[in-house]
């Protein structure tokens, strides 16, 4: 089975090579109605995923489905514009064979974001939090047979970085712990209060294989999470997925300030 999932890892990581989607430093994962990061690339190469052989497909309003390869000063970065969620059919390895596929080609950094849910009744929508640790309430593993995880999937340093970004871009960072649901339906008031009681600040549907995939083929990870809204119990209102969308797009020029801002300070970490 591990030969199978690491072929189809393999034959990935070669299409984006044959498409000239190699030679970058720092990949950045962006979720539901958070593409804007990509078009503030210098020299973007752009790529379908339909042209990549191997490349799972999000059918989810919001994601774009394609690669953007660019430069930010001196940083080469690589922006996934959409990602393939397990509700949507796709097995744990589909979902993370993006980011192994980006640490075949020399990748040695990630930053993975979403829109999630709030569990803190202080951070309104539109609140950016650094994703200090995760629950993997999915009930699946990414992880390979022959590999071992230490469990520390988020670097101290890397996280540190980003929000040295986000001091020098002004762009307030909260820091909270990142609960990851199989989905597709939002959580009850109960659940809320179950993962609150765990010690959750936000919910969501994605970011944990990736992650726990990404740290266990030698990437330092990061993780940020737009607030799109309250999580059920705590909000006033209905919640559906136009809601997440328009969160998005309103946070979206200061999610772009802070990821430019961090990108020099990430590559740095990647070196130490």
């Amino acid at each position: 089975m591990n030969n199978a999932i690491e072929s189809r890892i393999e034959l990935l990581a070669e299409s984006l090579a044959k498409h000239g989607i190699e030679r970058f430093d720092l990949a950045v994962v962006l979720g539901s109605g958070l593409g804007a990061f990509a078009s503030s690339l210098a020299e973007p190469r752009v790529v379908s995923y339909e042209e990549i052989d191997g490349m799972p497909r999000s059918t989810i309003t919001g994601h774009a489905g394609r690669f953007v390869l660019g430069e930010i000063g001196a940083t080469r970065v690589l922006v996934q514009q959409g990602r393939a969620h397990l509700y949507e059919g796709w097995n744990a390895h589909d979902a993370t064979r993006a980011v192994r596929a980006f640490a075949k080609l020399g990748c040695r950094g990630v930053v993975l974001t979403n829109a999630a849910g709030g569990l803190r009744r202080e951070w309104a929508p539109g609140t950016l939090v650094r994703i200090t640790d995760h629950l993997n309430m999915q009930g699946r593993s990414a992880i390979l047979a022959r590999e071992r995880s230490s469990g520390r999937i988020y670097g101290e340093a890397f996280g540190a970085a980003l929000e040295r970004g986000a001091q020098d871009a002004a762009v307030a960072l909260q820091r909270g712990i990142y609960c990851g649901l199989l989905g597709p339906s939002y959580e009850t008031p109960a659940e809320i209060r179950m993962l609150a009681g765990l010690g959750a600040d936000l919910v969501g549907m994605s970011t944990v294989a990736e992650a726990g995939a990404a740290r266990a083929a030698g990437m330092q990870v990061a993780g940020i999470s737009l607030v799109t809204n309250l999580a059920a119990g705590i909000s006033p209102t209905k919640l559906d997925h136009h809601e997440v969308l328009a969160a998005g797009e309103a946070a979206a020029g200061r999610i772009t300030e802070l990821l430019r801002a961090a990108v020099p300070h990430l590559a740095a970490a990647t070196k130490t």
